[in-house]
């Protein structure tokens, strides 16, 4: 015979039976509605939430030069796919060509959040299996592959802790939208075009970055700049090649130099100084008088330089044992070693390095090199906070490179300079739930709002801030060539989506 249930037990075993917007009381920061959403959704998702994220992954959603998301194939066959899982969820949707909201209830009042469908390029060959494909097996307890932490790992959170909210019946008071652009790593021009013909939600969130919440982020730059050809006679010692870097915004992991007329010599002090790298790795190979250097380091998002190591500039370090003959490689190098270094912040780039006591140090990094048909490109990016002007900022870099070409004899080719500004959000009204609820799931008391490095979709929303998806105090693996999400980290995403959206929208 069953022993009768305590009252106590027959008192929550009635609770549960209630519909949810009776609950509505307050646990540590986090109301009960919101918090029994959360752990639903947790019990109830998992499995269909990674499924999601395994086929939004199939599909290689990067920009092609030329050719508009609107017209790219394969973006349009990803977005049949967003629809298909939005209606099996029962969420509507609606495609506005670049942009693609997917929506929960009805009012004036909304509340979005900002993701992106499109992904970085990757170099297949590094990846234990298809980056392409969600791996679970090759690092159990983590989801590897490209895009699950930026974005599509996101897009199938929110997805998921809409339909929990729809499943309870929760009553709101605003609509949720979530939008999902097609651009967002090559050209945000498209969108800024949507925002002028479209209203948009009132209080916005962006899972594109990191927790608590990033109220800041730095204003992306790029320096470019070639080094012109110029014949060189055979009998000299010089670099007839020198590449690296794979794109804009990535930390470059691989680099080559080819050297003519080397000898032991030069490589016993090339070797010296490899000793003193730490995080690279270097391969060198022989062909009569021709020594190639091959270096591995570690990618990263270029916003997080700190996170990697620099092939470009850990390989031109390596070169510092002659200053070298003025051809477009030789020229390059010098540049790199005088002006670079493998530093991450800009002190040998003239005036311009500079830090906000809130925003941190601005970051400079060479992150591409090109063969071009004037000579070799390079790529510098960096990552601007607050404290100096753009126009300050553009005068230190010409007075620089000005410097540079007089006293190397170098005439630089296609030198340009783009600096976007820094974003400042003070007074998204959210800011305290979002924190209220990072505290109550993670346990980590006293969050404060952060700033990156990296830019996102906030600044061009109202009252819009980032949060998540990726926890402060761990490597952010968006851009890198091993991108992964912990199962662990995927789940408490949900969580915290879930319980967010509800206090935002209740």
């Amino acid at each position: 015979m069953k022993k009768p249930k305590s009252l106590t037990s027959l008192l929550l075993s009635c609770a549960l039976l209630l519909p949810l917007h009776l609950l509505a009381g307050v646990s540590g920061g986090v109301s009960d509605i919101a918090n029994k959403a959360a752990q639903y959704a947790e019990a109830t998702y998992q499995a269909e939430m990674v499924e999601s994220l395994r086929q939004l992954m199939t599909f290689n959603t990067i920009a092609i030069e030329g050719l508009a998301s609107t017209e790219n194939p394969v973006h349009q066959q990803f977005k049949a796919e967003l629809a298909r899982q939005a209606k099996q969820l029962g969420l509507d949707y609606t495609d506005y060509g670049y942009v693609v909201v997917i929506g929960l209830g009805e009012s004036e009042q909304r509340v979005g959040m900002i993701t992106h469908g499109d992904i970085q390029p990757f170099n297949a060959s590094k990846w234990a299996q298809s980056p392409l494909v969600l791996d679970l097996s090759s690092e159990p307890g983590k989801l590897i592959g490209r895009g699950t932490e930026d974005d599509k790992g996101p897009i199938s959170n929110a997805l998921y802790a809409m339909k929990s909210i729809k499943d309870l019946k929760i009553k709101l008071n605003k609509r949720i939208e979530l939008y999902v652009y097609m651009a967002e790593e090559s050209d945000w021009q498209p969108l800024r075009e949507h925002i002028k013909q479209h209203s948009l939600p009132q209080v916005n969130i962006t899972l594109d970055a990191e927790y608590p919440v990033v109220t800041a982020e730095k204003g992306y730059g790029t320096i470019s700049l070639t080094f012109p050809k110029t014949s060189l006679t055979s009998s000299k010692t010089y670099i007839s090649e020198f590449t690296g870097g794979f794109f804009g915004s990535q930390i470059p992991e691989d680099a080559h130099a080819r050297i003519e007329n080397a000898d032991q010599q030069l490589l016993g002090k090339i070797k010296q100084v490899a000793k003193s790298h730490t995080g690279m790795s270097y391969s060198y190979q022989w062909q009569g008088k021709q020594l190639s250097i091959s270096a591995l380091g570690k990618s990263a998002h270029s916003s997080k330089p700190e996170d990697g190591v620099n092939a470009i500039t850990h390989l031109a370090d390596l070169l510092t044992v002659n200053h070298w003959p003025n051809n477009s490689s030789g020229a390059l190098v010098n540049f790199i070693n005088n002006q670079l270094g493998t530093g991450l912040y800009g002190d040998k780039f003239g005036d311009i390095a500079f830090s906000d006591d809130f925003m941190g140090p601005m970051t400079v990094q060479a992150t591409v090199l090109k063969t071009t048909a004037k000579g070799m490109a390079l790529n510098i990016n960096i990552r601007r906070p607050s404290g100096k002007t753009t126009k300050q900022l553009e005068l230190e870099i010409k007075a620089t490179l000005a410097e540079w070409q007089q006293q190397n004899q170098v005439t630089l080719l296609d030198v340009s300079s783009k600096i976007n500004e820094p974003f400042v959000q003070k007074h998204a009204p959210q800011i305290d739930t979002l924190l209220e609820v990072f505290a109550f799931y993670t346990g980590i008391a006293d969050a404060k709002p952060v700033s990156i490095g990296g830019g996102t979709n906030s600044r061009l929303f109202p009252n819009a801030v980032s949060f998540g998806p990726s926890m402060p105090g761990t490597e952010y693996t968006g851009h890198s060539e091993h991108e992964f999400i912990t199962k662990e980290q995927f789940i408490l995403n949900l969580k915290m989506y879930t319980a967010v959206l509800i206090e935002l929208a209740k």
